[in-house]
């Protein structure tokens, strides 16, 4: 007789008096059923074990979920499933399966989802299918694409209702995603064919974001014509969207002004601030920004509010363009019309400005951020630092650095390699010998390119000790230096009469 898990076995022998209990053994299905005999020794106590110690009250199946959610280790959220169940009166729901099924997957467990998967075909409660979609999105995470189609096929087995048209979409959306392409038409055709699921607009918008995703515009022109033939699956503003986007992107601007013109004026569809972006969008990405200056004054004689996306997009395009005052206009419509800037909108004018070299106006634009509660991030810090150090003005620099620390905002290495890179550039290896050690007293360690560009800069400037020190605290933090670095070092110490340096130098390359 097949061991099987303890739940089922019980189940079972409810239904058929031939069996009793205790002939059936118990097993976790993350064991190997071949090599379990008997049940696994307990180590720790679990979350149940001092629950019961503590209470010998009945165990609900919100407490179950409770205590399956909270035990970390998949086996024995496993053990906590199973001696749930041995509770007299009580009977797994949706909600305790569900639980433990998610647990399992999140833990890459499949073999025990299976296992478990295979006990809920016995039981009577009523399934819902949105555990069978948590599971589609865990083995498409896995690369387990085959196991996405099979999760979908278990809804029917298991809950005894065919699946609907958004279980469909979510499986058909992660073979897409996940580049199944051949996957995904067999299975559309075999739901066409078997289940009588005829696709709605969403299943066929997945297929035009697919082909505007690889380029192939003309087939994702041909999926819109099908929905325009289907009474089902008429084009919705979804569908022009992504056309319009997949269009703007490869440069086709003209057909995606076309389309939108079709969408507004034959069918009626009003576009969104999303639609409008994608012009928006697709115009600054040309080089003309002037045209999508056009869009958002449409927009605004159209009934629809320009939004922060919309003038972030076209101060970009500004900005691209290094023209200053008209981003400056944009951001200073975007707060007349009632919008409130975010970190986004705050940065880019900010980089704009620093481009310009107007790094004092971009400072002023920080600390009105800080004064309206609107938090700067990293790429904040990281554009106002790249501004200040290309007018050398290190010592700002410097000093922004200390204050985030003390503000609370921690930057990160591409912070100090911006100063460090800045200082290289400039010529000033004083000042970037001792930055370097600031930089690895944090433990941020600079690209190998700098690295080895400030020693062979410090060797051409004979500054030997400093070029020594700077290498073995390099050395320390791991960096291994090229051979023209070494080359350089060595040949100076050696100019230098400094034989013993030169021998410990060559003893580390030895040993490296």
């Amino acid at each position: 007789m097949n061991l099987i898990p303890r739940v089922l076995s019980r189940k079972l022998c409810s239904r058929c008096s031939s069996y009793s209990t205790s002939s059936f053994s118990w097993i976790s299905p993350l064991q190997d059923v071949d090599s379990v005999k008997d049940p696994p020794p307990k180590t720790h106590s679990s979350l149940l074990e001092r629950r019961r110690r503590s209470s010998s009250k009945f165990i609900s199946h919100d407490s179950a979920v409770t205590l399956i959610q909270a035990e970390r280790d998949p086996q024995l959220a496993l053990e906590l499933f199973n001696r749930v169940g041995d509770q007299d009166g009580f009977n797994h729901n949706h909600a305790t399966h569900s639980t433990i099924l998610h647990k399992l997957a999140q833990s890459r467990k499949f073999d025990a989802v299976h296992a478990v998967l295979h006990q809920m075909t016995y039981e009577t409660c009523e399934f819902h299918e949105n555990v069978f979609l948590d599971l589609m999105n865990h083995f498409s995470k896995s690369m387990m694409h085959d196991r996405v189609v099979e999760m979908f096929y278990a809804i029917q087995k298991i809950t005894r209702v065919k699946p609907s048209l958004k279980a469909v979409t979510t499986c058909l959306n992660l073979l897409i995603e996940s580049q199944q392409v051949g996957l995904a038409r067999s299975f559309l055709v075999n739901v066409k064919k078997h289940l009588d699921l005829r696709p709605n607009t969403c299943i066929f918008n997945i297929l035009v974001k697919h082909h505007c995703k690889v380029g192939d515009l003309e087939s994702a022109q041909e999926v819109m014509k099908e929905m325009k033939r289907s009474k089902l699956s008429y084009p919705n503003l979804v569908t022009y969207s992504t056309l319009m986007d997949g269009l703007c992107r490869h440069g086709r601007l003209k057909d995606a002004t076309d389309l939108f013109e079709e969408m507004v004026s034959e069918h009626q569809i009003v576009p969104d601030a999303l639609t409008y972006n994608v012009l928006i969008n697709g115009f600054v990405q040309s080089g003309r920004v002037d045209r999508a200056r056009k869009i958002i004054e449409f927009m605004k004689s159209n009934g629809c509010t320009p939004n922060l996306f919309n003038y972030s997009t076209l101060m970009n395009g500004f900005c691209k363009e290094g023209k200053v005052t008209e981003a400056k206009e944009a951001f200073q419509e975007m707060k007349t019309v009632g919008l409130r800037p975010d970190t986004v909108g705050y940065t880019t004018l900010i980089n704009c400005l620093c481009r310009s070299r107007r790094s004092d106006e971009a400072l002023v634009l920080l600390q009105e951020m800080k004064e309206t509660q609107c938090r700067p991030d990293v790429v904040t810090y990281n554009v106002l630092l790249r501004g200040l150090c290309e007018e050398g003005r290190f010592g700002d620099a410097l000093g922004m650095l200390k204050q985030t620390a003390c503000e609370g905002v921690y930057l990160n290495k591409g912070s100090y390699r911006i100063v460090l890179n800045c200082l290289l550039k400039r010529g000033e290896l004083e000042k970037a010998a001792v930055f370097l050690g600031v930089m690895l007293d944090k433990r941020y360690l600079p690209h190998y390119a700098t690295s080895n560009e400030l020693l062979a800069k410090l060797c051409e400037e004979d500054r030997a000790y400093d070029a020594e020190m700077a290498l073995f605290r390099l050395a320390e933090a791991g960096f291994k230096p090229g051979a023209e670095s070494w080359g350089c070092l060595v040949e100076l110490v050696c100019r230098e009469r400094k034989l013993l340096a030169a021998f410990e130098l060559l003893d580390s390359l030895a040993e490296g």
